[in-house]
């Protein structure tokens, strides 16, 4: 995974050798070179950018005073010639600066500033594991409960009963929150007070469905919806 990177310095020399560097970089695919804030400003308007070199010492608007107006800047590397800006900068780890490089910069030190760039980036663009499965109290218990196991939720009063593979799990609680907890498309609810897993339904009969020996009615505001389902997997001549 490439992270697109721009340059944002005043000077030209400093610019040259931190391209090189970048360029160098296999994981590093180089967008531009800004020579102050304002170009800076247009590139991340422009190009979807995910690493910026700033220097903190450029005219009219300074590398922080820059930093600090972004919405939501990119992930940050502090480029300076005086090692007491750096510090000010590397403070400014809320704004997604991860380090800072004094001038002149040596490749082993940018290649440990980009490194941990790309372990950043990688973290915060990898996806959480999908959780499949929730706990609910039952009785003196904490009962967990797997979504491929459900067959049918059917809630009854202030209590809910899971319906699954392996037996009948009752808890207290609404109808509503175990719904917020379900993922979306995996199950459908076909009445007031039952919801069914998707595939687990075998048949659908009038405004009756067939899951395994249940026979659970259908109301007639949720079958448009039951019907949606079956018509989009029917096999037609």
């Amino acid at each position: 995974m490439n992270l697109r990177c721009i340059i944002v310095d005043d000077e030209p020399l400093a610019r040259e050798g931190l391209e090189l560097l970048v360029r160098e970089t296999g994981f590093l695919d180089f967008l531009g070179g800004c020579c102050n804030a304002m170009e800076a400003s247009q590139a991340l308007a422009r190009e979807k950018v995910d690493l910026m070199f700033l220097d903190i010492e450029m005219p009219r608007i300074r590398g922080i005073d820059f930093l600090k107006g972004l919405a939501s800047p990119p992930l940050v590397i502090i480029t300076t010639a005086y090692p007491n800006f750096a510090l000010e900068g590397f403070e400014l780890n809320v704004l997604n600066v991860l380090d800072y490089l004094v001038k002149p910069i040596t490749p082993e030190r940018f290649l440990r500033a980009v490194n941990r760039a790309r372990d950043m980036f990688t973290v915060k663009h990898t996806p959480a594991p999908e959780v499949d499965f929730f706990f609910i109290k039952c009785n003196n218990s904490y009962e967990k409960i797997n979504y491929d196991d459900i067959l049918y939720i059917e809630g009854t009063q202030n209590y809910v009963t899971i319906n699954t593979r392996q037996g009948k799990f009752m808890t207290l609680a609404t109808m509503k929150s175990v719904e917020e907890q379900l993922p979306a498309g995996r199950f459908l609810r076909i009445q007031k007070s039952f919801i069914v897993a998707v595939n687990k339904i075998q048949s659908l009969s009038g405004n009756e469905i067939t899951i395994g020996s249940h026979k659970i009615p259908v109301s007639k505001i949720y079958k448009d919806e039951l019907m949606q389902l079956i018509d989009k997997h029917l096999i037609r001549k």
